[in-house]
């Protein structure tokens, strides 16, 4: 389907124009897509890897928790893990990937009290205790890597499918548009002056008719 113009010159150049703008933003917005994907694919394996490895920790964890649990008195345990002795902040900037805002999330522990990051004395606490509070602390920053990873992927997911679209708007429906309409001025214009030449050339033999 072409575009409704006045098939004249200017309208003609105006449209070589426009195709020019059009099928050099169309190859952009391809670079740009492929890029997206090809980031996108990374994220998406380094996430699978990094869920994978902190489910088998958290598993862990929880296998040393319960034991703990078997072993001490839920008095004992409930006081030994009452008062955590660190505090998080967590400070969330943002940064750019091919034109996609992202989170970037960093995080400071700060200690509340002196003694380490345990939050208990060890002589009253099983060694699978211990093994599970040093195996959550160590977790956190995994935890909130993993949580930038997901929304990353998540962002770049929705940049994909918008690029996809301008994409196809310009590669099936603006870009054909164009072209048809420039042939159908193209056309038009050269029928127009085959029809020029045609009264020239009959207006020069009625003037040399006339002469002899």
């Amino acid at each position: 389907m072409r575009l409704a113009v006045n098939p004249n010159r200017m309208e003609l150049t105006k449209l070589r124009r426009r195709l020019n703008v059009a099928e050099r933003g169309h190859k952009l917005l391809k670079d740009k897509q492929d890029g997206l994907i090809q980031k996108y694919v990374d994220l998406v394996k380094q996430n699978k890897k990094m869920r994978e490895d902190i489910e088998k920790d958290l598993v862990y964890a929880l296998k040393n928790f319960l034991m703990a649990r078997a072993v001490m008195s839920s008095e004992a345990l409930e006081e030994s893990i009452m008062f955590p002795k660190m505090e998080v902040d967590i400070d969330i900037k943002y940064k750019s990937i091919m034109s996609v805002v992202i989170p970037k999330i960093e995080i400071s522990k700060q200690k509340v009290s002196e003694g380490g990051e345990i939050p208990y004395s060890f002589i009253s606490t099983s060694a699978e205790l211990d093994s599970a509070i040093s195996i959550l602390n160590n977790l956190l920053p995994r935890l909130l890597e993993l949580a930038e990873v997901e929304k990353t992927v998540k962002l770049l997911s929705i940049e994909i499918e918008k690029t996809r679209r301008r994409v196809n708007a310009l590669e099936y429906i603006m870009i054909p548009q164009l072209e048809e309409t420039i042939k159908f001025i193209s056309m038009k214009l050269d029928e127009n002056e085959r029809g020029n030449i045609t009264r020239l050339m009959k207006v020069k033999e009625m003037a040399n008719q006339n002469t002899i």
